[in-house]
């Protein structure tokens, strides 16, 4: 789930329209921001079912309903306690929030829940996954940024399992808010990747999970798969804390490795979902990195990006990127990248704008560029049967 919504319906109708759920928010007090708004998700109303909630974070709900929803629509239910399942997850902020009000009702002289430190850590949502479902298999956390759910698709090509829970969850809370704002990379306005007046990214929060499993598995038990994920790649550009290499040289090396996983060439890649956080050097990098991977091509292959929609979700971009991108390969269109303006002339790219587009023949890319340096890059493709 996103700022459109619970469920993957609302996702997909909002990134169709073109427009932005990036808008003033109420999660916690802001005034004394540089800005003042973020893709924050809607309260859950009615969908709030689980007893179990009101001890979690909103991230461990967030992936629930993610997970639950994800796992219904495989046409799997739990218990999924066969050895050969197992859970990969991903997180940047966790239980954050909840320990901001905890610290916050303390030095007030209050009494704070001390339930609401139960899922502080960063395993908090991939486990809450695991014990909902009744997962016994492998439970891994994978946090390295925003690249922190794409490297976790990444890691399930080790064949360790046969059908995996893979995805992440993000809620917004105040010290990331703090933290990007101090460093002067979020913007005014609901963020504008690729544009001329481009001036920093959003912040978002939700869920994304997608269910994988072995052609074996599946064709074992009847299902009829949304795509096939295709192959994985991984890079480092060892270089800055913040900001990528300008040439885009580590992101390219992702690229290119999970083009070759995949046994795919650069000439059959139909669109890429970029990173595209809309600050100007993250869209500079990326505009590089384009060029050195596709050459002259780099001009006419359509890009979207789904930040512009949501906002950036931190450890679960990758994921509900990923599930954006597979939406995509399965209605046959491309997103339109949200935000409105003129793209920037100095990036020569084909950026999907005003409506969808049809997708021709080929595979999706999907990429993340993440703090420190860590990049990741998915290819999906089209389920050959479907």
């Amino acid at each position: 789930m996103s700022a459109w919504g619970w469920g993957h319906a609302a996702l997909r109708d909002g990134l169709r329209s073109g427009r932005t759920a990036i808008r003033p928010f109420s999660r916690f007090e802001h005034a004394r921001q540089r800005t003042h708004i973020a893709g924050e998700v809607p309260p859950e109303g009615a969908l709030r079912a689980p007893g179990a909630w009101p001890r979690l974070s909103r991230a461990d709900r967030y992936a629930l309903f993610a997970a639950g929803e994800a796992v219904g629509e495989a046409g799997l239910r739990a218990p999924l306690d066969e050895p050969g399942t197992g859970v990969y997850f991903a997180s940047a902020t966790a239980g954050l929030h909840e320990s901001e009000l905890y610290l916050a009702a303390a030095w007030a002289g209050g009494k704070p829940r001390a339930g609401l430190l139960a899922s502080q850590q960063l395993n908090g949502p991939g486990d809450a996954v695991a014990r909902q479902l009744g997962v016994t298999g492998p439970v891994l956390t994978i946090s390295s940024a925003c690249a922190s759910a794409t490297a976790a698709l990444r890691d399930l090509r080790s064949g360790a399992v046969d059908l995996a829970i893979a995805g992440g969850a993000d809620s917004l809370c105040l010290i990331t808010y703090s933290g990007f704002n101090a460093l002067r990379v979020v913007d005014e306005r609901p963020c504008r990747p690729y544009r001329r007046d481009r001036a920093g990214m959003s912040l978002g929060e939700g869920a994304g999970v997608l269910v994988l499993e072995t052609e074996t598995h599946a064709a074992r038990r009847g299902a009829r798969p949304l795509a096939e994920f295709k192959g994985a790649g991984a890079s480092c550009d060892a270089s800055h804390m913040t900001a990528p290499q300008p040439g885009g040289e580590g992101a390219a090396l992702a690229i290119t490795r999970a083009l070759a996983d995949a046994g795919a060439e650069r000439e059959d890649v139909a669109f890429v979902n970029v990173h595209g956080t809309g600050t100007p050097l993250n869209d500079v990098a990326e505009s590089e990195a384009m060029r050195r991977v596709f050459a002259e091509r780099s001009r006419r292959v359509p890009l979207t990006a789904t930040k512009a929609s949501i906002g950036h979700l931190l450890g679960s971009a990758g994921a509900i990127e990923a599930v954006a991108t597979v939406l995509c390969l399965r209605d046959r269109e491309i997103d339109p990248t949200a935000g409105g303006g003129e793209v920037d002339p100095a990036l020569p790219l084909d950026v999907v704008l005003d409506g969808p587009r049809p997708i021709g023949e080929g595979v999706a890319l999907s990429i993340n560029l993440a703090f420190g340096g860590a990049n990741a890059a998915v290819v999906f493709g089209r389920w050959a049967a479907g």
